[in-house]
């Protein structure tokens, strides 16, 4: 069972989720899952289809933005926009939750959130936006 890390009411960020998890995400009151892992980044990971197949099963919708180091703009701007565009808690995940806030929080900044509100969010999700934010 994956560990889903609440960052705020409206975004939770998680290690690799499998198809299994989304009937508690579901429960749990998400409403959108974003997937930011790419497909075949390690032997055995479940397939973007078969976690999208599990998430609308459940009710929810699915988008896949796989990042491959740091994200792009083009990624940062479609994480937001969908981010925004939800209408209840969103659950992204990759393999470790990093690529996933990374992507957000670079959204957030850019949509004025100040950076230290960030950085704050990210190391009680436990994760250090400190060096991906700029000062």
């Amino acid at each position: 069972m994956s560990d889903f890390r609440f960052v705020t009411e409206s975004l939770s960020v998680s290690p690799q989720v499998d198809p299994a998890d989304m009937t508690r995400a579901a429960a749990e009151g998400f409403v959108l899952v974003i997937n930011n892992r790419p497909d075949g980044e390690d032997p055995g990971q479940p397939s973007s289809a078969s976690v999208e197949a599990a998430a609308r099963a459940a009710g929810m919708d699915y988008l896949h933005v796989p990042v491959r180091g740091g994200p792009t703009p083009d990624q940062v701007e479609i994480m937001r926009a969908a981010f925004e565009a939800a209408d209840g808690p969103v659950l992204a995940f990759c393999r470790s939750g990093t690529r996933s806030i990374v992507t957000w929080s670079i959204g957030q900044a850019l949509a004025g959130v100040d950076r230290e509100t960030l950085v704050a969010q990210g190391y009680a999700a436990g994760y250090d936006l400190s060096g991906v934010l700029p000062a």
